[in-house]
């Protein structure tokens, strides 16, 4: 999570947990966003549940589809300032052990203390630690984002929701979205999105050539 509020995905475990939060990322919603949001341990056991699909109706499909039955997400912070946090997932549909609960906040304290120390000391603040981890991975969706807000003359808030809600409505992913709109190959007008030339349909476009 960096100063501005912003957050996305730095580390995960395998390749399945790297497309849930990637997922969470670009649908903007999920128990990631929400657990840095509030600053409390977001614990839902049951995705495929009324309640988990009221909450996050993109993300829990998303997950329900990968076969994933529980998510839990613990923010990773000092005191009042939150810095990350770590999200574990499961296959059954039930809530975490006391054992385990207490696992997962042992686990989300050593994160804390291991990124001090291996990021930029263990004297550093919480703020300088986040901006020397925050990830460089998405870069391109960065700058995107800056190029729509100035296109539509709106806040990097507003454009980066623009940018997923296109993402998802045309069936790519928010980086080749990202890719087209500075490759110059997709415009965002105040009402819609087009590409280069308002008579091609940007939702049959080759992914790789966003690549």
């Amino acid at each position: 999570m960096a100063r501005d509020n912003s957050w996305e995905p730095l580390i995960a475990s395998s390749p399945e947990a790297t497309e849930l939060e990637d997922a969470q990322f670009a649908l903007g919603e999920g128990p990631s966003g929400d657990a840095l949001r509030d600053g409390i341990p977001v614990l839902e056991s049951d995705l495929a549940g009324l309640a988990a699909g009221r909450r996050w109706p993109a993300f829990a499909a998303a997950a329900t589809d990968r076969d994933i039955g529980g998510a839990f997400a613990f923010p990773i912070g000092i005191g009042a300032a939150r810095i990350g946090v770590l999200t574990v997932y499961r296959r059954e549909r039930e809530p975490l052990s006391a054992d385990q609960l207490q696992d997962a906040l042992v686990y989300t304290d050593a994160v804390l203390v291991l990124a001090l120390d291996e990021r930029v000391g263990a004297d550093s603040s919480p703020e300088e630690l986040v901006e020397a981890a925050f990830s460089a991975r998405r870069a391109e969706v960065h700058q995107a984002t800056g190029a729509v807000a100035a296109q539509l003359g709106t806040s990097v808030t507003d454009a980066l929701a623009r940018l997923r809600a296109h993402a998802y409505s045309s069936g790519l992913s928010l980086q080749e979205v990202a890719a087209a709109v500075m490759a110059r190959r997709l415009l965002f007008e105040s009402d819609h999105a087009v590409p280069g030339t308002k008579d091609t349909d940007t939702q049959h476009a080759d992914p790789q050539e966003d690549s």
